[in-house]
């Protein structure tokens, strides 16, 4: 008899790669468009995740929305132009841990393994790709075609696309609205601390963990999938 299915739906950046150098220094150039004062590196970090029409909403409030649409569409410019002078590998590294955990819940065949991000299809598409993760995930939830987290529509169309249902889903991600993303979704929140929410902003979470490592056994606990 088949074990039931589960998906395991992954933030990106804070929680995959790190990518906060090329955040900051896209952002830097996104504000230097509008010529508006920068702002600090904490600040920048705290909206990762956001969709970047309301990240430059909450960054830069008192600019007109004209400003807003150059910045988000400099930010995009940059960001690609910084990937592509060093390559994905370089720029938006892996976290330690995170390939392999990701190659050993695919091998699991009633795990099915899913993206929401706050990236744009052409972002995550250059990622997966430059580390090699095609065909790892069956649902590629991305800003295109979503409102922007903490919004429950990235995760109900991850579950639409797996066949499955919340008590079989869980959420991994770094940041607030990743919790409470999960949270309005009524599933599993997993809060990493390695990310760039503080665990102290992780409050709707229904579990942390400090590693990959850690993960694994969390699953089976949470799912109770044999080791």
């Amino acid at each position: 008899m088949s074990k039931p299915l589960r998906l395991a739906i992954f933030d990106v950046d804070g929680t995959l790669v790190d990518s906060q150098g090329d955040i900051v220094a896209a952002m830097a150039a996104a504000f230097a468009a509008v010529e508006a004062p920068l702002p600090s590196r904490a600040e920048i970090l705290s909206i990762v995740g956001l969709s970047l029409d309301v990240a430059m909403t909450v960054l830069a409030p008192a600019r007109p929305a004209g400003d807003h649409k150059i910045m988000v569409e400099a930010y995009k410019d940059a960001y690609m132009r910084l990937r592509a002078e060093v390559g994905v590998a370089q720029s938006s590294p892996l976290y330690p841990g995170a390939l392999d955990i990701l190659r050993r819940l695919h091998g699991e065949p009633e795990i099915l393994l899913g993206v929401a991000t706050g990236k744009s299809k052409r972002g995550l598409d250059k990622l997966i790709a430059g580390h090699g993760l095609d065909g790892l995930f069956i649902t590629q939830q991305v800003a295109d075609f979503h409102p922007s987290k903490p919004h429950p529509s990235m995760i109900h169309q991850a579950m639409a696309d797996a066949g499955v249902g919340p008590e079989a889903t869980v959420m991994i991600g770094d940041t607030s609205f990743d919790m409470d993303m999960a949270a309005a979704a009524g599933v599993t929140g997993i809060g990493v601390t390695w990310g760039y929410h503080g665990a102290d902003r992780l409050t709707a979470a229904t579990h942390l963990v400090e590693s990959y490592t850690a993960l694994p056994p969390l699953l089976e606990q949470i799912w109770s999938i044999p080791a």
